[in-house]
């Protein structure tokens, strides 16, 4: 690729702003031209980003300029659909955003191994949640062939998921040595979980029960979903086989641990059967391949590159 694509990042200062600045400074086919951060404009990036330093000069800006190819919304829920109609010049370009705000109904859904030939088409791209994409990178292969109904899911992030805005639920005191469920039954990644089933399943009427856990770890999920099924577990590990075999991030493996995947872009996928019942354990990292990885994906395959250019990354298994 003779000349590089101009991104920028609005939203640069917080988790998953920060994991998308170092993917992209580090990306063979991308010019990194503006982060933007209100709060920490004028200040230079490895300041606020610490691991960057000697990484780049570039400094936060308040406000976008044009001539950018390709934009990330890192910014809070509720947030970028405001942002867009502020500045409503940015939709020239592509953009990704990583918010809920798009996720239902209106811009393409960018889970690249639901949608890939959709994203390389698209100009707007709604990046999925984490615990959606962890979810149903698990699902996906049953939801499609018909062979699951109701399914049950436990699944646990770590404290990245929160944000980076300190709260009673992520000050260390309180989340050290502990884990609790919060919005059980009602998490807002619900809505885009069934929307993606009833995709590849258009009469999928079953009941998604899941009870979400905040663990004591900063970053990666863990999911556990149960389902009914009467096929062999040779024939499940198959049909998953067949369904992820052109996905180079998602594999099968016989015992499914967040370290696997910490610092990566990965999904591990586990399966357990044991008489009608089927465990399906999949782990990701929250705030790459559930979060600033996928969008980089994303990214590439929007601009027909190698899908995993810049996402050869080591995990942190020890």
């Amino acid at each position: 690729m003779k000349t590089k694509i101009k991104a920028g990042i609005i939203g640069g200062a917080g988790y998953t702003g920060g994991e998308l600045v170092r993917l992209l400074l580090n990306h063979p086919y991308v010019e990194l031209s503006y982060v933007i951060s209100k709060s920490q404009a004028g200040k230079n990036i490895s300041k606020l980003h610490s691991d960057l330093i000697g990484e780049t000069e570039l400094s936060f800006v308040s406000a976008p300029s044009k001539g950018a190819d390709i934009v990330f919304l890192c910014l809070p829920h509720g947030e970028s659909k405001k942002y867009l109609q502020e500045n409503e010049f940015l939709l020239s370009a592509k953009v990704i955003d990583l918010s809920r705000d798009h996720r239902i109904g209106n811009w393409t859904y960018g889970l690249p191994e639901l949608n890939k030939n959709a994203i390389a088409k698209a100009e707007h791209i709604a990046n999925p949640g984490c615990f959606a994409t962890a979810i149903q990178l698990g699902l996906l292969p049953l939801i499609e062939q018909g062979t699951a109904a109701d399914v049950h899911i436990n699944a646990t992030t770590g404290s990245t998921g929160a944000g980076q805005s300190l709260t009673e639920a992520t000050h260390f005191t309180w989340r050290n040595n502990n884990l609790s469920v919060y919005k059980a039954l009602e998490h807002d990644h619900l809505p885009e979980i069934e929307q993606s089933f009833k995709q590849v399943q258009k009469n999928y009427k079953g009941k998604v029960n899941f009870i979400p856990q905040r663990g004591a770890f900063t970053r990666g999920i863990l999911a556990s979903s149960l389902v009914q099924s009467s096929l062999e577990l040779s024939e499940v590990k198959e049909l998953y086989s067949s369904y992820y075999k052109d996905h180079p991030f998602v594999h099968l493996t016989e015992n499914a641990d967040v370290k696997q995947v910490s610092n990566t872009n990965k999904c591990f996928i586990q399966l357990v059967k044991q008489e009608d019942q089927l465990a399906i354990i999949s782990v990701i990292d929250n705030l790459l391949k559930g979060a600033s990885g996928q969008a980089v994906q994303n990214m590439n395959l929007m601009f027909g590159l190698e899908e995993t250019a810049g996402l050869k990354l080591k995990a942190n298994v020890f």
